[in-house]
Parts: structure tokens; sequence; C-alpha cells
């Protein structure tokens, strides 16, 4: 498979891990976009979030979110806030066809959209 992202979970590229249980993986972004902004994603590959199997997949999707919590608590963005983001497909920006969230903060953020009109 040449997803980056399988390759980061299965230890074939490295990667700075902030976390990881026996269903996700997070790691620090290579290219941040905030102070802090890590990649969470489940090790099973899934494509999009189009692609979440009800019943099957719950309890992972739950796990990235349950990870967002642990991480921002971890590196002190917490209180002060945070954001995250999954990009679903190719109009919302997606690069990597991996499910994935985008855990951003540690600076106040703007706005997620910049032009309505377009």
């Amino acid at each position: 498979m040449s997803c980056i992202f399988c390759k980061i979970v299965n230890g074939e590229l490295p990667s700075r891990k902030a976390y990881e249980s026996e269903t996700v993986v997070a790691f620090h972004d290579i290219v941040p976009q905030a102070p802090v902004h890590v990649i969470i994603v489940p090790k099973k590959h899934i494509d999009t979030m189009n692609e979440v199997e009800t019943g099957t997949d719950d309890a992972v999707v739950a796990e990235l979110f349950h990870a967002a919590r642990q991480i921002a608590r971890e590196l002190g963005i917490a209180e002060s806030g945070y954001r995250l983001v999954n990009n679903c497909n190719e109009d919302s920006g997606m690069e990597v066809s991996h499910l994935h969230i985008h855990l951003l903060g540690g600076r106040k953020l703007g706005a997620i959209v910049s032009s309505l009109g377009s």
C-alpha cells in the first residue's frame, strides 16, 4: 500500500508520535499550521469519513476523539482551546486519502473558511 499514513502506522516511515493505542496513532505534522499540529489516524485504513462503516467503525471514530482530548491535555492546550479538522475529499483540501483529524492549537486560530462566495 502506498498510503503515507499507513506507512507511518506500520513503522515504515519515521514520525514523532504524540499518542498510540491499539486502534489509533497520532503524530506531529511535519509542516505544522499552528504551534500544536498533530494528525490523528486510525490504524485501520479508511479512505475518508464517507467510508466509515456504521457499527463496525464506531469505536475507531470515538477513539480518534478520545485521543484528541488526551493529546490536548498533555500538550497544554485543552483549557485555552483547540480545533479539530477532518477534511473529506478533494474540495475540502484533503491531501492524504486516509481518515484523519488535525488537532490544531497553541495560539488564537483564525476563521475556518476564508471566503464564502467562491
